[in-house]
């Protein structure tokens, strides 16, 4: 057994924000929603990609934000979409401590804890 790849990341949300996921991962973010299957669908929460990035937000009856547990996007244009992020009222902390990229954390609607991340250029 091995595992081959990571499908998706699901991060929980209060019942009946469905527009706010969608303003900060669709419009700020630039993910894609897609459909859930209708069994899901019934439960609430959205789905959203962008190529191989996969983010689910599922409604949590008893909602607290991840403040620590957090998934890393990778991203071109990382200053330009802090500008973004900063200008629509999300927080942008940098963060220098991880070698050979540039990083900032921000908080979705929620208060769920997002990472973003950009390599360094290569020396050339």
């Amino acid at each position: 057994m091995k595992l081959a790849a990571l499908h998706h990341v699901q991060l929980a949300m209060p019942k009946g924000e469905e527009p706010a996921a969608r303003s900060f991962y669709g419009e700020l973010l630039g993910l894609a929603e897609r459909a859930k299957p209708p069994v899901l669908a019934a439960r609430g929460g959205a789905w959203f990609e962008a190529g191989p990035v996969r983010l689910h937000l599922g409604v949590e009856a008893d909602f607290r934000p991840a403040t620590k547990a957090h998934p890393a996007l990778v991203v071109d244009g990382l200053r330009a979409l802090a500008a973004r992020l900063g200008e629509a009222g999300f927080p942008v902390v940098w963060d220098d401590d991880l070698p050979g990229f540039r990083r900032f954390y921000t908080a979705d609607p929620f208060g769920n804890r997002i990472e973003m991340l950009e390599p360094d250029a290569v020396p050339g």
